[in-house]
């Protein structure tokens, strides 16, 4: 298990009032059909922060499916793309020790206090990097968010290794900082 998440679980019941586990078996008895609307319930009625309850609701799924399966499957017919996937996960982890990364069915999301980054894998060959990038400008290549809707406010599309450079780099740093 990744470390960042690994503390974000221990500090669980210091910051949340309630364990993993605790939440889990709240969840359970509500079995919420979106992961949406689970993470809603502990922000509206527990006051849960949305990175906790994104994490709380990610990690109570009712599966034995390791984060590293659903990174798998997320990538299945799509291995080309994970030398890239790799390389930001790298690149993400060495921001800092706050950050949190969590597989979702479809998506990675990487949170600070809140998700900045998103990765996920649109189509075989290109990664969509949402980021939340509030009063930056568009470009050319930093365009406007498109499927991410509100979960993000740009994404930049990656097709290859070259497209992590000091550019898109930048742009991951700067939506870590604005992410507290």
């Amino acid at each position: 298990m990744d470390k960042a998440l690994q503390k974000m679980i221990d500090n669980m019941p210091e910051k949340t009032g309630k364990s993993l586990e605790e939440w889990t078996n709240i969840l359970q008895k509500k079995s919420f059909s979106k992961h949406s609307e689970a993470v809603n319930f502990l922000k509206s009625e527990h006051q849960v922060t949305h990175g906790f309850a994104n994490t709380i609701v990610a990690l109570s799924k009712k599966s034995d499916t390791p984060s590293e399966d659903l990174v798998s499957a997320q990538y299945k017919g799509k291995e080309t793309l994970l030398p890239i996937y790799d390389q930001l996960i790298s690149y993400v982890k060495t921001l800092g020790p706050d950050i949190t990364i969590t597989p979702k069915k479809g998506s990675v999301s990487i949170i600070r206090k809140r998700q900045f980054v998103l990765i996920k894998p649109a189509t075989k060959t290109r990664i969509d990097l949402g980021f939340k990038l509030t009063d930056t400008p568009t470009t050319d290549r930093l365009e406007h968010s498109g499927p991410f809707g509100t979960m993000c406010t740009h994404r930049v599309q990656i097709t290859s290794l070259n497209d992590i450079d000091n550019e898109l780099k930048e742009w991951i740093r700067e939506a870590y900082s604005k992410s507290i």
